[in-house]
């Protein structure tokens, strides 16, 4: 690390977990992030803000007048650009050396098989259930941890899922990927702005605890907040031995 880095990120060398050595690790490595909304904004932002080396956010999404009420990377005088855009600029004024790959496209199995190979961390930021799948299912099949995060309303949860530990769950686990889902969404529910902030920011916290080695994750745990009273809950997630996704007949069929 050169001086500029140690004066930086000296907040974090300070830490007895983190050190030189874990600001190293968090520095080469490689986080993509499915979202650039109200979720992956703030999660973008402090991860880069840490150092994280090499981020890549994926979003066919475009800003709009109405994200500026929690979406915080994104400004007035952005409305109108693909998000990917908008936040690849926010990161850069955070954080040059941060390098920042945005993909203005919908995320698709193959895109993800493209992309996940050498990531270290994925942060689940998107909206829609059938897309969450699809990162989970990669997420299994590239053993890498993913860091799911969701908010609507005064409602949120979060979890992790570390395909690298064979009696962890995944996303499929929990909820079905068959299941007739029906798509909930801010747009027509709303959310409380600080609820995704405070959500995507416990996303990065995950991340940095997962590429440092730090602590102990939440995977086997679904954290759920009740901003309302802002109340905190814990369920305890175990792997389903029936998944069609991370289950022994499917590996035995990889």
């Amino acid at each position: 690390m050169n001086d500029d880095q140690l004066l930086r990120y000296s907040r974090h060398i300070l830490l007895d977990e983190i050190g030189i050595e874990g600001q190293e690790r968090i520095c080469a490595a490689r986080v993509l992030i499915l979202g650039a909304g109200g979720l992956g904004a703030p999660a973008a932002l402090y991860l880069a803000a840490s150092g994280v080396g090499q981020i890549t956010v994926v979003d066919d999404d475009a800003v709009d007048l109405t994200n500026l009420q929690r979406q915080i990377a994104h400004t007035t005088a952005r409305v109108g650009q693909p998000k990917v855009a908008s936040l690849a600029q926010a990161v850069t004024d955070l954080n040059p050396q941060v390098q920042l790959q945005p993909i203005a496209q919908r995320a698709d199995a193959a895109l993800l098989d493209a992309l996940l190979p050498g990531m270290t961390v994925v942060l689940d930021c998107c909206d829609n259930y059938r897309t969450r799948h699809l990162l989970n299912a990669a997420c299994v099949r590239h053993g890498i941890p993913l860091v799911s995060g969701a908010a609507i309303k005064f409602d949120a949860q979060i979890t992790v899922f570390d395909p690298r530990h064979s009696e962890a769950p995944c996303y499929a686990c929990l909820f079905d990927p068959d299941a007739q889902f029906q798509e909930v969404q801010c747009a027509t529910l709303g959310v409380l702005s600080p609820l995704v902030g405070i959500i995507g920011s416990m996303q990065a916290a995950e991340a940095l605890k997962l590429i440092t080695g730090i602590g102990q994750s939440l995977a086997g745990r679904l954290l759920l907040l009740d901003a309302r009273t802002m109340e905190y809950s814990r369920m305890h997630t175990a792997k389903n031995p029936e998944c069609k996704v991370c289950g022994p007949a499917t590996h035995a069929a990889l």
